[in-house]
């Protein structure tokens, strides 16, 4: 339903951005880098090997908490030079045990933002991951009124905001992406003809890395979640 003259399409991220999520990440991969003990490489150039894993497993097999073990189990092997054994894996498994038990930890003011937000524009969510993973999060987060649709997706490329445009009936030269990630957030999202909110998250996941423009006058670029009530 549009609300008015101004109504703008709002789309959010999930996580990252209305929520904590790599955080979590972050902590099971210090415990595995610690658990790990390398005898000649250190912590640094031990992350960089389980970064390449993980760019490659994602292209393959996608985004979630069962590609992330996946990674840590071949990281194993790969540093160690053999399969991984049984009692390893059972470690691995115990080690991120905390990504399933996580509960959904809301980024400050986002609820209040969103609640404010929702009075004048029009809001969609999307996130990418794996499904059943995504949507436990998304039923435990207590903010799906706020959104006209949400939508999970295997991949945020070009593609994927032209359909959400598509899908939708908006213009994308009028609607906003907002989230964490430039890889998959504004490039895209930029990409496709919509404009762009960078709110940085120090804990962004490393993949999801990439420069921006810094003279493109489309992206608006955030210090907190709250901010988004100055400029919509």
């Amino acid at each position: 339903m549009v609300r008015g003259r101004d109504a703008a399409v709002l789309v959010f991220d999930a996580d990252d951005t209305l929520w904590e999520n790599n955080v979590v990440f972050e902590r099971v991969i210090d415990d595995f880098l610690a658990w790990l003990d390398h005898p000649t490489l250190d912590r640094a150039e031990i992350r960089a090997v389980l970064d390449d894993i993980e760019r490659a497993n994602a292209v393959a097999h996608g985004y979630g908490s069962k590609v992330f073990l996946r990674s840590l189990g071949e990281c194993l092997e790969k540093l160690r030079s053999r399969p991984a054994t049984a009692a390893e894996r059972a470690e691995i498994d115990e080690l991120a045990a905390a990504l399933t038990a996580h509960q959904v930890e809301l980024m400050p003011g986002v609820a209040e933002t969103l609640d404010d937000l929702a009075t004048r524009h029009e809001l969609l969510l999307l996130t990418k991951g794996e499904r059943e993973e995504q949507q436990r999060k998304l039923d435990a987060c207590g903010l799906l009124h706020h959104f006209g649709a949400a939508h999970i997706v295997p991949e945020k490329d070009v593609e994927t905001y032209r359909w959400l445009a598509r899908e939708h009936g908006f213009d994308p030269a009028a609607a906003w992406m907002i989230g964490n990630s430039p890889r998959s957030d504004i490039r895209p999202a930029r990409a496709a003809g919509m404009n762009a909110v960078f709110i940085p998250n120090e804990n962004t996941w490393v993949l999801e890395h990439d420069e921006l423009d810094p003279t493109d006058h489309r992206v608006i670029r955030l210090g907190a979640f709250p901010d988004l009530v100055q400029h919509f």
